[in-house]
């Protein structure tokens, strides 16, 4: 068995997005794909979780490229 045969991807869900629970929490729907199979999970954060992966994120994205869709927070001044 190849290593592509056993790969695994997690990706968004088309079609929705990030959004907040009853609970207050953030909830972000994801997708996970193995060779002939396909599941939906769920990835739930605090708002504590929240604000610390904000900055990583910012750390990892800064010097690539702007997409032309991005949100307002990524666009250069």
């Amino acid at each position: 068995m190849s290593a592509a045969e056993d790969e695994v991807r997690v990706g968004p869900v088309p079609g929705r997005g990030l959004r907040r629970g009853r609970d207050g929490r953030f909830e972000l729907p994801l997708r996970v794909v193995r060779p002939g199979q396909a599941a939906p999970v769920m990835l739930v954060l605090t708002t504590l979780e929240a604000e610390q992966l904000h900055p990583a994120l910012c750390y990892a994205l800064d010097g690539q490229p702007v997409p032309a869709d991005a949100p307002g927070c990524r666009e250069r001044w």
